[in-house]
């Protein structure tokens, strides 16, 4: 299993082996410990939790779930698997250098919010004309004032804009720099700076 989770540092660009100019995302991939392996028998399904930036000594009430541990890690994480995993077990480390340059890899993140939005900027509505009378100028028009007399779920709408959770599919890996624990992925990563980003082996 491939998998990692890293944190937002932000955008630059690396010259590419074309001699072309890439943008890149960069990727801090700090140690990444393996806290809890899930099985198909005891959980109903396989999957890997890691743990993310260590912060403090597990309490007694940690003690079961973290034993051996020196550090409670900050976040956790659960990436599913299809089978049992053979290389890997509770304790294990893992860093930048499980991904190689070239690699395809799935990115998950958190967008950036954009709090209430209108239809132009929400859905990229048309604006209504500003001349020959014309009074709604950013208003969405009919919702369906007829039949069936009511909303249909999923109308393009006002609303909350951002904040949801995105995958952007088959970026490729274009740096791996182990001792600095940073990975770069061609092209944008969703979120802000800081934020928490998972990197999983494109399927």
């Amino acid at each position: 299993m491939k998998a990692l989770i890293t944190r937002k540092l932000g955008m630059t660009s690396v010259i590419g082996e074309n001699g072309a100019l890439l943008p890149v995302t960069l990727l801090s991939a700090g140690p990444n410990v393996v806290s809890r392996i899930k099985s198909e028998d005891k959980d109903g399904y396989w999957a890997v939790q890691l743990g993310f930036e260590q912060t403090k000594k597990p309490g007694k009430t940690q003690q079961g779930q973290f034993k051996g541990f020196n550090m409670l890690p900050k976040i956790i994480r659960e990436f599913r698997i299809n089978e049992q995993p053979e290389d890997l077990k509770i304790g294990d480390t893992l860093s930048a250098d499980l991904f190689n340059v070239g690699d395809s890899v799935d990115v998950t993140g958190i967008s950036k919010g954009k709090g209430f939005a209108g239809t132009i900027k929400r859905h990229n509505f048309h604006r209504g004309r500003k001349t020959h009378g014309g009074r709604s100028y950013r208003r969405p028009g009919s919702i369906g004032s007829m039949y069936p007399q009511r909303i249909f779920p999923g109308k393009k709408m006002a609303g909350q804009m951002g904040n949801d959770r995105v995958t952007v599919k088959r970026l490729k890996v274009a740096l791996v720099d182990n001792d600095m624990k940073v990975i770069g992925v061609t092209g944008a990563v969703p979120g802000p700076r800081k934020g928490i980003v998972l990197v999983r082996e494109a399927k």
